[in-house]
């Protein structure tokens, strides 16, 4: 079989590998993107029915094309999937979807790379690495598969009338784990959600978005944090038109919430004390943001109106200081358990010598310990936006700069080659 030979082999075609076609097509760089899917796929196909973007049309996009919504509209999960389409066929990307990469190893004694794939194989000087964070799904091991319960990821979630009747516990309180438990509850379920420690911003203060308080404040732009920093979880939210995340309200419209969940023996599920302080390490996270934002208000001389009453927070639920330790799933008429803990990464395909013990890349903003190999879409890959859509596109861009300053090296030696025939 022929091999395909191009300069830059980007894998993936979601926003990262979207992002980082543009670039390269800006600096005049041959390249090809692989997407084993459609562009976009995991948007359409990995998401519950009625997601939204967690942050306003004007801010989560690319800064070369706006969203057909208003500006501070929530685009559906299907709206942001067709705007990357969208893009990639406006730079005429050279996507080429339905064709999975399988393994990606360095060529010996001679540059570049060579990967097959269900399309044959190909040859490469660069490869971007763009398949993202949510690659695997992460459940843990603590309720048996063969209990007589359903149990499913968030990422295999459409809406309520997949799962049996009956009642459900949600494990995971960060973005999605609230959303699909609020969901549940609208729909009449008896819900329990499981919440662990989170940082819970306002989804809006005096008229701004969050997303712009982060923005003016500086803090899109953090350097990665300290090790272990990068996990905390973010609870927010755009549905039904952006909303404030409070977990006294959901407890006072009748979900039971419980602490992290530890163990499960003989039908029973149990959880940590520690519902309390993880609803107050939330508490606190929101109320420096205010009291920040307020400072910059003053410092900076705005006319932005107070909302005093945004400060004043409701008694503690009783569940939280009464916390439920253990469920028992059949005489709650739990029927349902989905897990919203997260994914893992998967790079098994790439075959280098580039990962920590836990199978994390080793970088630096992106450029990998191994030469001419780059990752791309990662959480603090540089700085705190660096796995939200505005952010990836600027993290590219790094990207393609790193990889025009190696072609300069490597057109240098060809130069010198052909100067001494």
């Amino acid at each position: 079989m022929s091999v395909e030979i191009v300069e830059v082999l980007v894998v993936g075609a979601g926003q990262a590998g979207v992002a980082m076609s543009e670039h390269l097509t800006s600096a005049g760089v041959s390249h090809l993107v692989l997407e084993r899917g459609r562009v976009a796929e995991r948007w359409r196909s990995e998401r519950w029915d009625s997601l939204v973007a967690n942050g306003p049309a004007w801010h989560d996009r690319f800064p070369g094309m706006t969203f057909d919504v208003p500006a501070d509209a929530f685009p559906g999960k299907e709206q942001v999937a067709d705007y990357f389409a969208a893009y990639a066929e406006r730079l005429g990307a050279p996507v080429r979807c339905g064709v999975e990469v399988t393994s990606v190893r360095r060529n010996v004694g001679r540059p570049g790379f060579r990967a097959e794939t269900s399309g044959g194989p190909v040859e490469a000087t660069y490869v971007v690495a763009a398949t993202g964070p949510f690659q695997t799904p992460v459940m843990p091991a603590l309720v048996p598969l063969d209990a007589e319960v359903s149990q499913l990821h968030s990422s295999a979630y459409r809406n309520p009338s997949q799962l049996p009747a009956g009642g459900v516990l949600v494990v995971g309180a960060g973005s999605s784990g609230t959303q699909i438990a609020d969901e549940l509850l609208r729909a009449g379920r008896d819900v329990y959600l499981s919440v662990g420690p989170h940082d819970r911003p306002p989804r809006a203060y005096r008229g701004r978005d969050f997303v712009w308080w982060l923005g003016v404040l500086g803090k899109w732009h953090m350097e990665t944090p300290l090790a272990g920093a990068e996990h905390v979880t973010i609870v927010v939210s755009g549905a039904g038109g952006g909303h404030t995340v409070d977990f006294r309200d959901l407890a006072s419209r009748g979900m039971r919430l419980v602490g992290r969940t530890t163990t499960s023996a003989d039908g029973v599920v149990r959880f940590a004390t520690d519902l309390e302080a993880n609803i107050a390490r939330g508490d606190t996270s929101y109320l420096t943001l205010l009291e920040e934002a307020d400072a910059y208000v003053v410092a900076n001389g705005l006319d932005l109106p107070p909302e005093p009453d945004a400060k004043v927070l409701g008694p503690m639920p009783t569940c939280a200081s009464a916390p439920t330790v253990e469920l028992d799933l059949a005489g709650a008429g739990v029927t349902s358990i989905i897990w919203a803990t997260g994914f893992t990464a998967d790079y098994r395909w790439l075959e280098i010598d580039a990962f920590d013990e836990r199978g994390r890349p080793r970088h630096r903003r992106g450029v990998s310990v191994e030469p001419g190999v780059y990752f791309l879409g990662l959480p603090w890959l540089s700085r705190r936006g660096s796995s939200f859509i505005w952010g990836v596109w600027y993290d590219a861009r790094h990207i393609a700069d790193q990889i025009a300053i190696q072609r300069g090296y490597l057109a240098y030696s060809t130069e010198r080659r052909g100067e001494g025939g």
